[in-house]
């Protein structure tokens, strides 16, 4: 079990998802089998949890019903993320008015009254990250350090957190 998530770890989630802002939404079709897809983030709560527009006849709202266990992925050039936790399907008009936004109007060009939009919201339970700051370059030269050196590659700072 992961240890409870301390403020500053849960601010880097949040900023690590803030840089990257679209996940590879991961779910469990009816037979089982992972399917992942690109989703743009709304909104990222104080606790983690993460909120997505998405269609209610699409395949990830209709995943949900059969198994609501998710996984959100994020990367950017310095930063990986994985979120775990369920997903849950929010059909109340005012959380999708108080989530909307240009990148939700792309979608959904009728509004928030859509016929069929929804919010997925992704209950964080943990999260995973590696953060190595001054990105690729400083990455790079640190790969090259440990080769030459013959010592273990130290890439920044590898977290496993509840939430």
């Amino acid at each position: 079990m992961s240890a409870e998530a301390t403020d500053a770890q849960r601010e880097t989630v949040r900023s690590i998802v803030g840089d990257a802002r679209i996940a590879m939404l991961t779910t469990l079709d009816a037979d089982g089998a992972l399917v992942s897809r690109p989703m743009g983030v709304q909104a990222t709560e104080e606790d983690a949890d993460l909120w997505f527009f998405a269609d209610a006849h699409a395949h990830t709202a209709g995943e949900v019903a059969h198994d609501a266990r998710a996984n959100a992925a994020f990367s950017t050039s310095s930063s990986w993320l994985s979120v775990s936790g369920r997903l849950a399907v929010v059909r109340d008009l005012d959380a999708i008015r108080e989530h909307w936004g240009p990148s939700a109007e792309a979608w959904f060009p009728d509004g928030p009254e859509t016929p069929g939009v929804v919010l997925l919201r992704l209950h964080a339970e943990t999260a995973e990250y590696w953060d190595a700051p001054g990105g690729r370059l400083v990455t790079a030269v640190s790969l090259v350090r440990a080769k030459v050196t013959g010592k273990r590659f130290e890439g920044g700072e590898n977290e496993t957190v509840g939430l």
